[in-house]
């Protein structure tokens, strides 16, 4: 009797904690289901773990079965790391020989690698895409099952700062955004299945979307968002969207039958409602994500209004109507949330997690992480937070109740 009972009274600790195994996390829109962690912190902080250096860039981390992986440059090479999530220590890596690409910034990959079914899926800064396992005879290596150059094979054109939109796993299929509209690849061999019209594609991470009961992803390229079907490709709609220098690198978020896409240097955001054609809900520029997409809780969405290189603001607006409830003078930063609380990191390194509502910014834990840059949101998983910053400084911090 007490064997049967055991698995329903573990079952809620079970739920409280889940893995983070892409870009944005397992629903795709930067919002963890856990929730048994510490909101209130001492004034020292969260209790940290472990430090890694990972190499310069902007790469999130991805968490799966007890393994943290993410990207950074170094010395010429771009590398894949992957690390024990609870210690820190280094399980594998797999490197190749990559152009920093420090144009007006520091350079280095932006994408975040995908785990899916123990292999790992990544995205180079330049055309090459890759799905890894370890090594089974070399510890301390990965061994490449399939690559990929998108650039040198399929003449993708390469957009002005790199690939930086993250792998998506759908079905059979690996979605990336290259091109006018995204790239599909066979997820077992890395053949090409189909690929858009050229052009430069966006920055964003391809949005899975159902349309008309199939699957779809928002892709964004220098000038618009697209909805194009995974089995062929075949654009559903595109939204025209110019944002200076083409940087269209926020996911789009789905909610319904709507659409919200945001980009920075002051182009705004808008909310569209899906049709036969896109209908115009509302657009304005009270929320300019350049980067990192805002998190939709509820009726509201919360994210960072303005640019890396100025005075960015946190901002909650309203879903519905496109109006600014409040904002708050954090600087730039970017954000992740969990159980309807905002974990907020900023540029320059604070760290504060706060409740996500409409009647102000209150936080109840606030400590300095990390030193500039930040532009890499926070990963919540398993009762772990992961931070990292531009020069690849990774931190883990223990948020688990009870350690």
């Amino acid at each position: 009797m007490i064997r049967k009972l055991l698995p329903l009274l573990l079952a809620p600790l079970w739920l409280a904690a889940e893995d983070w195994p892409h870009f944005r996390g397992p629903q795709h829109d930067g919002i963890s289901r856990e929730k048994n962690w510490q909101t209130d912190w001492p004034e020292t902080g969260p209790k940290r773990l472990w430090e890694a250096q990972v190499g310069i860039g902007f790469s999130s981390m991805a968490v799966a079965e007890g393994r943290l992986y993410t990207l950074g440059h170094n010395e010429g090479a771009d590398t894949l790391y992957c690390l024990d999530a609870k210690t820190g220590r280094k399980q594998w890596s797999y490197s190749w020989l990559s152009n920093i690409g420090a144009k007006f910034y520091i350079g280095g990959p932006g994408s975040t690698p995908t785990v899916t079914d123990g292999r790992v899926y990544v995205a180079g800064k330049w055309g090459e895409v890759s799905c890894l396992v370890p090594h089974p005879k070399n510890a301390g290596e990965g061994q490449v099952l399939w690559a990929r150059h998108l650039a040198k094979e399929d003449q993708v054109r390469v957009p002005t700062w790199g690939f930086n939109g993250s792998p998506l796993v759908l079905g059979d299929r690996l979605l990336l955004n290259a091109g006018s509209a995204g790239v599909a690849l066979d997820l077992k061999t890395g053949k090409t299945l189909w690929k858009s019209a050229d052009g430069e594609a966006g920055y964003a991470t391809p949005q899975p979307v159902m349309l008309g009961g199939q699957p779809h992803v928002i892709v964004s390229s220098d000038r618009a968002y697209s909805a194009v079907k995974v089995a062929d490709g075949q654009e559903a709609w595109s939204l025209r969207w110019f944002t200076r220098y083409g940087v269209n690198a926020a996911d789009a978020i789905v909610d319904g039958d709507q659409v919200f896409v945001g980009s920075g240097y002051r182009k705004g955001c808008g909310l569209y409602k899906i049709g036969a054609e896109l209908t115009e809900v509302w657009k304005n520029k009270n929320l300019s994500t350049q980067m990192n997409a805002a998190v939709k809780i509820g009726d509201h969405l919360y994210g960072f209004d303005g640019d890396s290189g100025g005075p960015g603001k946190l901002r909650c607006v309203s879903w519905k109507t496109g109006e600014v409830v409040w904002e708050h003078a954090t600087g730039f930063g970017a954000l992740t949330a969990a159980d309807d609380r905002l974990i907020v990191l900023t540029g320059t390194g604070a760290l504060m997690t706060a409740p996500a509502t409409p009647k102000g910014f209150k936080p109840s834990g606030r400590t300095r992480v990390l030193d500039k840059d930040c532009w890499t949101a926070p990963v919540l998983a398993n009762g772990l937070l992961y931070c990292r910053n531009s020069k690849g400084h990774l931190v883990c911090l223990d948020l688990r109740r009870g350690q």
